[in-house]
């Protein structure tokens, strides 16, 4: 039973920190990334489309995000898409492909994505104590532990805990290490 709980506890918390990963795509590091556009969902034909089904994409020069789609009907719907995002990109569009030019950051716009990260990781870290509170109830549920057992589970999920925030710290200083270089 204790490793029941254990193994349900480590994978809610590897899914909380890939949650955080796939939050940190999304965060600019004054490098393209075709990641920046991950989350994007243009109105094709009345559903909403992820845009890398929609298109080819590809980094040009560093700094430059080619979106080539793959029917050009789509072009003026990838185009409202990315203006209508959070991304700040403006699109350029010479009817075939378009082109979003990433601006190198500003030293108060790093401070700014570097605190973003820093919100992010915290949220991490909160989701994965709650996950650690939940597993610790789980265990003091258990009728069949005794009370050894029971403070055994509790240090052993307690160590998995600091390993996950640990993990989170580390992706996190690595991102703002990134965001703060480039």
């Amino acid at each position: 039973m204790m490793n029941l709980i254990l193994d349900d506890a480590k994978s809610r918390m590897n899914k909380a920190l890939d949650s955080f990963k796939t939050q940190l795509d999304s965060v600019r590091s004054g490098r393209a990334n075709p990641n920046l556009l991950n989350g994007l969902e243009v109105d094709y034909y009345g559903s909403p489309t992820p845009i890398n089904q929609l298109a080819g994409i590809s980094v040009q020069e560093g700094r430059i995000i080619v979106i080539k789609p793959y029917d050009r009907s789509v072009l003026k719907g990838i185009e409202h898409a990315i203006n209508t995002s959070n991304l700040n990109l403006p699109p350029q569009s010479d009817g075939t492909v378009i082109r979003l030019t990433v601006p190198a950051l500003t030293g108060e716009t790093r401070k700014a994505l570097c605190k973003d990260v820093k919100k992010m990781a915290e949220n991490a870290k909160v989701a994965v104590r709650n996950i650690r509170r939940e597993a610790n109830d789980d265990a003091k549920k258990e009728d069949s532990f005794t009370e050894d057992q029971q403070k055994h589970c509790q240090e052993k999920i307690q160590k998995l805990t600091d390993e996950m925030i640990k993990k989170i710290d580390d992706v996190a200083a690595a991102k703002e290490n990134d965001i703060m270089t480039v």
